[in-house]
């Protein structure tokens, strides 16, 4: 288990470093609270914070709500405070401010170990719960609640001017896979097809049956590169389940974003892009009010804005 301790004294750092080392626990030491904020942002995998309540740039309890803040529901992180003082209201204010336990400084070595167990026990449960409330359960991929939220994170970025583009696809004919091979072999495809999505930059979620999300933080002709490579790809699978060798393709609607524009508009716009691939034939790329350059260079000026979605199949 990673573990962040800050503490200003030296000293401190190196002997309760020692004493969580013992345990086979990997340690960050630090000094002060806004080294430990960047450090636990930038690596995900730290699972537990052990702060000084008496720090010099901030209070070890101010760092707690900090950590607490930056974290969120998004990753377990477990919360120390360590204090040479055990006065009962620093006890209460830790806990308000996002700590989970509370230790003496210096911390009896058996008694941290057994508290760092805890947190182990604690964080890997949080892992699977976070797990499965964040990932579709057939393919691995975020699921669509979870997609939506982080869409919307992406929005709020393309408002300082960063360049975001979402791309909404599914499967050709997916139906008929079902219908001639059996679902359990639909299962197998869209796992397959979630694999290879997975490999792509940027973030990927299964939006419900064989539809899927991508935002990239990048301008849509990057994008469209990104989106034709991946249709190639899929194309070229060779999908083995029950004696069979399945094949698919898949459709693919790209909208950059744009002033005004809410998640439910940028994707809508995609959606549109889809559906004019789908009407266009399939097994290709378009872009919103663009052209498409994928399968046959076919133009297409423009999706309209008072498209459906009938007709994906």
């Amino acid at each position: 288990m990673q573990i962040v301790l800050v503490d200003p004294s030296r000293t401190v750092r190196r002997i309760v470093g020692e004493l969580i080392q013992q345990g086979g626990n990997e340690i960050c030491p630090l000094s002060n609270g806004d080294e430990a904020l960047t450090y636990i942002k930038n690596n995900p995998e730290v699972r537990a914070l052990i702060t000084c309540a008496e720090l010099e740039t901030m209070s070890g309890i101010e760092l707690c709500r900090q950590a607490r803040a930056l974290v969120g529901s998004r990753r377990p992180l477990y919360i120390l405070l360590m204090s040479s003082s055990d006065e009962q209201d620093r006890l209460v204010q830790a806990l308000d401010n996002g700590a989970d336990d509370f230790i003496c400084k210096p911390p009896i070595a058996e008694e941290l170990r057994a508290r760092l167990r805890t947190a182990e026990r604690v964080t890997t449960m949080q892992n699977e719960l976070f797990r499965y409330a964040t990932t579709d359960f057939l393919t691995g991929l975020l699921n669509r609640r979870v997609f939506f939220d982080r869409a919307g994170e992406a929005c709020e970025r393309a408002k300082t001017g960063n360049a975001v583009t979402a791309t909404i696809f599914d499967l050709d004919h997916f139906k008929q896979i079902n219908d001639t091979h059996g679902h359990g072999v639909g299962d197998a495809v869209l796992r397959s097809v979630a694999a290879e999505a997975a490999l792509l930059e940027g973030l990927v979620g299964r939006l419900g049956g064989e539809e899927f999300g991508i935002i990239v933080d990048a301008p849509v002709s990057d994008a469209f590169e990104i989106a034709e490579s991946f249709r190639r790809a899929i194309g070229e699978l060779k999908i083995h389940a029950d004696n069979k060798v399945v094949e698919v393709t898949c459709s693919l609607g790209l909208a950059e974003w744009e002033d005004g524009d809410s998640v439910d508009s940028l994707l809508r716009r995609a959606d549109m892009a889809l559906y004019e691939a789908k009407r266009a034939g399939r097994d290709r790329v378009i872009a919103a009010d663009t052209y498409s350059i994928s399968k046959g260079h076919e133009n297409w000026q423009g999706v309209s804005r008072q498209s459906t979605r009938r007709g994906k199949q």
